[in-house]
């Protein structure tokens, strides 16, 4: 039986200052900032983690912020849009909390699904959209209840250099099933109930810019350690040069470039958040690598100072 993926473990995302990083996220998406550290590769760069209570693979959103790094441009080889889902019902709530915040919307409709569309403070392309499927995320924060909070991804659309090559990596490769074609999309189901949605653009939008306001990769979920080991050989067996493992920490990760030129990571589920902070505490402070705890001090010196608080609106004040 071929393989098949669970879907989105984490989208990872350049942007710009980390303290706006931050008020848009927590302070007006509700999500919890489930790991406050560094780019491994970068220590004084931070990398933040955003999710569900428990930062469960499928609703984490990570973050480089690069202060003064040039803007990108959203095109091919890269996700272009990343869907959130909500509970049913939850829409117009959302929509008066964007418009609370000043933020402009448009609605769309996708294959009979309506999505709320708008642009994060550094030009992430965001969409929201009402889900049956899925757990509801029990983080609560300011106004936000668990009647109407995010519960993790609704998917990604993927914006290809070769839909056709991609459309065959996602089906042949990762083990997803398309249930549905639309105008310029095809649609893709993996078999979690999270993060599972993934839509393909069929024809190109121009080659994109790595740069702040694009996303860098899209990671996968793997069960564990023997289960992404199996995914590399399988997607090595398909001629994609894929790395050595990776510690993050968090999770180990193997990473490759598809055909269509998208950065794709596989993941593993454990050991996830909560091995080096308490449930109730992660999020909170700067955690760091056994590398780089011996140089904390020297870290925290570069790093722009960054806090969680509740906003009440119009444009973010307080």
């Amino acid at each position: 039986m071929m393989k098949q993926s669970m879907g989105i473990h984490h989208i990872s995302a350049i942007v710009g200052n980390p303290q706006e990083n931050v008020d848009f996220y927590a302070g007006v998406l509700g999500l919890r900032m489930v790991k406050r550290t560094v780019n491994f590769d970068d220590p004084g760069t931070y990398h933040l983690y955003f999710g569900n209570k428990e930062g469960s693979p499928g609703t984490i959103i990570t973050f480089f912020p690069w202060n003064r790094a040039n803007k990108g441009r959203i095109g091919d080889g890269q996700v272009g849009l990343t869907a959130y889902a909500i509970p049913k019902g939850a829409m117009e709530f959302w929509e008066k909390r964007l418009q609370s915040f000043d933020i402009t919307f448009t609605k769309s409709e996708r294959f009979g699904e309506t999505y709320l569309q708008f642009v994060d403070p550094h030009g992430l392309q965001l969409e929201i959209v009402e889900r049956e499927a899925g757990d509801s995320n029990t983080w609560e924060f300011g106004s936000i209840t668990a009647e109407v909070a995010i519960k993790g991804f609704g998917g990604a659309t993927l914006f290809s250099a070769q839909p056709e090559k991609t459309a065959e990596l996602l089906e042949k490769g990762l083990g997803l099933t398309k249930i549905a074609s639309e105008k310029d999309f095809m649609r893709f189901k993996a078999s979690s109930d999270i993060g599972n949605i993934i839509d393909l653009k069929a024809s190109g939008t121009g080659r994109g810019r790595m740069g702040v306001g694009t996303v860098h990769h899209i990671a996968w979920r793997a069960k564990d350690d023997s289960d992404q080991l199996e995914w590399k050989k399988l997607i090595e067996g398909l001629g994609y040069g894929v790395t050595d493992v990776k510690d993050r920490n968090y999770f180990n990760a193997i990473y490759f470039r598809e055909h269509g030129e998208i950065l794709f990571e596989i993941a593993t589920d454990p050991p996830g958040f909560a091995h080096d902070e308490s449930l109730e505490t992660m999020g909170s402070k700067l955690m760091l690598p056994e590398q780089y705890e011996n140089h904390r001090e020297k870290i925290m010196h570069v790093l722009l100072p960054i806090q969680v608080r509740e906003l009440d609106g119009m444009k973010g004040e307080e």
